[in-house]
């Protein structure tokens, strides 16, 4: 069982007041940053171009802004949660292991789950644009090497994995890392269901705050899973992204 780190590299900050332990040591605010930054929409990986399935449902009509939520929440039980969450969570432990062999391995496992060529070519495409503009922001060797081996076609590249890299590699706490992921994720939804005009943005933003719990419980879920558990089961997602790759009109890249 993967459990996260209790120990952060750098000084932290003694923590006080209500609630707070005598002497308890907070998180480096660092760490905190980074995980803003990556998940900004400003930042420029592309993942916020994509509609992670929801284009190809707006276009078959199956869904409404009354099942938008749920259609959210199936997607992080069963699609993102058991595949990319999980996947980043390991390898940000290989990461922090040093063993770079074992990334690898999580990386192809994870492109080879991902059954349409739209959803594998948008996952390697954001991760190394990831790893691409990583390398050079934050400057750490993890993260250079291993989108050395990306460009060298060593290895897929695909952005949870990337994520996870990048993570570790600037010493984010795997919790926090995989939270920060999903947030991202659930983000991306909610801006492309605005682009689809199937909600507005007071609705997306009550979503959001509505899907925190389904969050949490997808992060410890994937902090429990082991690489041969890696892999999607949310077919319906499956079947529409197949769809938009033969759609005459897309707005989004998957």
């Amino acid at each position: 069982m993967y459990q996260e780190e209790r120990e952060t590299s750098g000084p932290g900050v003694r923590a006080s007041g209500p609630g707070v332990g005598a002497g308890a040591i907070e998180p480096p605010l660092a760490h905190l940053l980074v995980g803003l930054q990556l998940t900004d929409s400003a930042f420029p990986s592309g993942f916020y171009t994509l509609s992670h399935s929801l284009e190809g449902f707006a276009q078959a009509r199956a869904v409404d802004s009354g099942t938008l939520p749920a259609l959210l929440e199936s997607l992080l039980l069963h699609g993102v949660g058991p595949a990319d969450a999980t996947a980043l969570a390991l390898a940000h432990r290989a990461t922090r292991e040093g063993r770079p062999e074992a990334v690898a391995a999580v990386d192809e496992h994870l492109f080879a789950t991902k059954l349409g060529q739209e959803v594998r070519r948008a996952a390697t495409r954001t991760g190394r644009q990831l790893l691409d503009l990583a390398a050079e922001v934050y400057g750490r060797p993890e993260i250079e090497a291993y989108f050395g081996r990306v460009v060298r076609r060593e290895v897929p590249g695909t952005q949870a994995v990337a994520a996870g890299v990048v993570y570790a590699a600037t010493g984010v706490p795997v919790r926090q890392a995989v939270a920060c992921d999903l947030f991202a994720f659930c983000a991306s939804f909610a801006g492309a269901a605005l682009r689809l005009r199937l909600t507005d943005h007071r609705r997306a933003q009550t979503m959001l705050h509505a899907v925190a719990p389904v969050i949490e419980r997808t992060v410890e879920a994937a902090l429990r899973r082991e690489l041969a558990d890696v892999g999607a089961t949310a077919f319906a997602s499956d079947i529409m992204s197949g769809r938009h790759e033969r759609a005459e009109a897309r707005l989004f890249a998957s």
